[in-house]
């Protein structure tokens, strides 16, 4: 039994409160929508969270849980489509948004039911009440919006696994029910009884709650910038080899000008017209393959298909490419060497182990289809795909152990940048990736 029992709070500040804490992550997200759709989805949902507070107050007490989660849903809504969030996106942020509002409305009634104990009095909504309730809101929400602007992009939208969804929403549940616990039952080892001392239970764990979820965010970014850098240093290293590859190049055409200069000399001095056909012959087969060229209509691919088709030519691979590199007008360079550079790589990989030249095949396609660009590359294989414990395929480079899979993943990471995504499947032998990237969402809204 709660003895000194408090007020509760006021249901238009719960409201209010709630409302505020949409606004402050609406504010520091990644926005896909204008500013104008932000403002009248917000005031929407300020008009619904009061709507359901009040609603909420009016029903039984067994209501209330029923209530809790008709808030949180109004929340949802507000980010949802003040922000332009996906659903899983939106779910975690309205998980940290709720915490917060948890957080902000009890310190701030922690603080009017303090100074309401030693005054002798507690008036809900005279001018001292909303002075010091507009002081707390702005002053929290404040701190709260520059705490948590360095903790989310505002050029990229936040992309949470489904286990740091799943995670958030854990941690949000176990938070209020923690600090609620004493107005259920303060038979508990973790209750009080005392009306004051209850406040500071319910502020002190929505204070660890939002603690333990901004660390988790914080962690995420960490995560997501290390990946960037081990991203570039791929790149460094794939830069690196394709200088080692120009280099090699360079050294052969100059041995293959020093050997024409002599071939040349022996058809002239050859009087056998058969002789001469057959030297000519030769001829063109070793000057063949440094005259092939890419030309797609995006020179970052040209080159990039260029040194893979003359690698493909050393190894005995047959690479054939239809591309319209023009589709890939809004793409980055470093992700178009990244994307198609890991894609003909792990196919080389596949196809060089093949003791049959006549499999050694691999197909790349570039096209539009429908509202998409459609990356396609397929590779005949002749051997069993390995998984890692994450469902990833794993490559078999020997000199690398610690990066398996790790141009996969570069590629879907690629891909959800541009709002496509990856699949994969094998058929008859054949291997076939494909990246669909949509011209609206993805490639053009860059």
């Amino acid at each position: 039994m709660i003895t000194n029992a408090l007020p509760d709070i006021p249901r238009s500040y719960t409201a209010i409160c709630e409302w505020a804490a949409c606004v402050v992550y609406i504010a520091v997200l990644f926005r896909r929508v204008p500013p104008r759709r932000s403002v009248v989805v917000s005031a929407i949902g300020l008009a619904a969270l009061i709507a359901v507070q009040y609603f909420d107050g009016s029903m039984p007490i067994w209501f209330w849980i029923v209530g809790m989660l008709l808030a949180f849903g109004c929340m949802y809504l507000t980010i949802l489509f003040g922000a332009g969030t996906g659903k899983r996106e939106g779910l975690y942020i309205t998980a940290r948004a709720f915490v917060l509002a948890e957080l902000v409305a009890s310190l701030h009634w922690q603080i009017v039911t303090f100074i309401g104990m030693r005054n002798g009095r507690f008036a809900d909504y005279d001018w001292h009440a909303v002075l010091l309730l507009v002081a707390t809101y702005a002053l929290c929400f404040g701190l709260a919006w520059l705490v948590e602007r360095g903790n989310f992009s505002q050029t990229a939208p936040t992309l949470p696994t489904a286990s740091a969804a799943t995670a958030t929403v854990a941690i949000t549940i176990v938070t209020f029910a923690m600090s609620n616990l004493s107005f259920i039952s303060t038979n508990t080892p973790f209750s009080g009884s005392m009306g004051q001392e209850i406040f500071y239970i319910r502020t002190l764990v929505d204070f660890c709650g939002f603690a333990i979820l901004y660390a988790q965010q914080e962690q995420a970014r960490r995560i997501e910038a290390s990946a960037e850098i081990a991203s570039i240093n791929a790149q460094l290293e794939s830069q690196h080899q394709e200088y080692l590859q120009s280099k090699e190049n360079i050294e052969s055409l100059g041995r293959l000008a020093h050997d024409l200069k002599h071939q040349i000399a022996a058809l002239r001095a050859e009087v056998d017209p058969e002789h001469a056909a057959a030297g000519f012959e030769q001829l063109e087969k070793s000057v063949q393959r440094y005259s092939a060229q890419q030309h797609t209509g995006n020179p970052v691919l040209d080159v990039i298909l260029t040194t893979k088709e003359r690698t493909c030519a050393d190894r005995g691979i047959s690479f054939t490419a239809v591309a319209d590199g023009s589709l890939l007008y809004n793409m980055s360079s470093m992700d178009i060497a990244s994307l198609f550079g890991n894609a003909i790589d792990n196919a080389i990989e596949a196809t060089s182990k093949l003791a049959d030249p006549e499999q050694r095949l691999i197909k790349l396609a570039l096209f539009e289809q429908n509202s998409f660009t459609v990356v396609r590359i397929e590779n005949y294989y002749d051997s069993r795909l390995k998984k890692d414990a994450e469902g990833n395929l794993r490559t078999t480079k020997r000199d690398d152990q610690h990066r398996h899979g790790f141009g996969v993943k570069s590629i879907r990471h690629i891909a959800q940048q541009y709002g496509g995504e990856v699949t994969i499947r094998t058929n008859d032998h054949w291997f076939v990736l494909t990246v669909l990237l949509p011209r609206q969402t993805g490639l053009m809204a860059m």
